[in-house]
């Protein structure tokens, strides 16, 4: 059975980030980036699962998140969708990775399309659950992060942020732990960071595979992404799938079919090199 080995670095603003390391070094790199107030643990028995495979997966814990480092302040401008992309390759870096099967969920999927742009080809494949290629949340959409923890305090944002993201018994537990431990001021850093994007025309001139996973309960993205979907679908390299018993988090809510997914996906578009 494989087991995470716990990467540190320092990023080029200061701040450390830690990262789950697992599998053989030579086997073919997986990242697998988590959303907004969770963590690398809501990946910890996917990534041993896939590095029983023979892949070597990296777990990274976004700034603010899990066991990396908090910029002080908690501002907007610590927590910028490029800041956090560029942290991403430096973990890349870091690991000694040229290449990877990139996973993203919701935050972590933004960072991923962002990256498209200017480093499209560190990825052998592109993969984003809970994720829209676009957004435009009304700009008091932050403020209701920190309004809520001090509204019902910290345990009870927590219990009913799980129950709406995840259906899955085990899967809230996991969700609300995260996020009875996050900061609510990160949190509407970050919402305010990320309120507003387009990231379409990054996906539009991807020339590698995109495979987007829709959990059918994910109303608020789904709702989002309907605009785009066309558009996606003429892309050839794009590939649908949908989970009808998945919510926002699938990995959470249908762990066996989110694998065979993804697997299925990477042996059909394996490394390049």
């Amino acid at each position: 059975m494989s087991v995470e080995h716990e990467r540190r670095l320092t990023t080029s603003d200061g701040v450390e980030l830690v990262y789950g390391d697992y599998g053989p070094k030579t086997g073919e790199p997986v990242v697998l980036c988590h959303g907004l107030a969770a963590g690398g643990v809501q990946f910890t028995a996917d990534a041993m699962e896939f590095a029983n495979l023979g892949y070597r997966v990296l777990v990274p814990d976004l700034r603010g998140h899990g066991r990396s480092a908090t910029p002080d302040p908690a501002a907007p401008r610590n927590y910028t969708i490029e800041r956090m992309a560029l942290d991403l390759l430096e973990v890349l870096d870091n690991a000694g990775t040229a290449e990877v099967h990139y996973v993203g969920n919701s935050l972590g999927g933004i960072l991923g399309l962002h990256l498209l742009k200017d480093h499209g080809r560190r990825f052998a494949t592109l993969s984003t659950f809970g994720t829209s290629v676009a957004l435009n949340l009304p700009g008091f959409t932050a403020s209701l992060v920190p309004l809520s923890y001090r509204l019902t305090g910290p345990a009870l944002a927590a219990k009913v942020t799980a129950w709406a993201t995840t259906p899955s018994p085990e899967g809230r537990k996991i969700v609300e732990a995260l996020i009875a431990k996050f900061d609510p001021q990160v949190g509407r850093a970050v919402v305010d960071a990320v309120s507003r994007y387009d990231l379409s025309a990054n996906v539009a001139h991807y020339s590698g595979p995109y495979l987007l996973i829709r959990g059918a309960k994910d109303r608020q993205v789904n709702a989002a992404l309907k605009l785009y979907l066309p558009d996606l679908r003429a892309l050839p390299n794009f590939t649908l799938v949908d989970l009808p018993n998945a919510g926002h988090c699938a990995n959470l809510d249908a762990p066996a079919a989110f694998r065979t997914t993804l697997l299925d996906f990477w042996r059909r578009h394996p490394m390049r090199g």
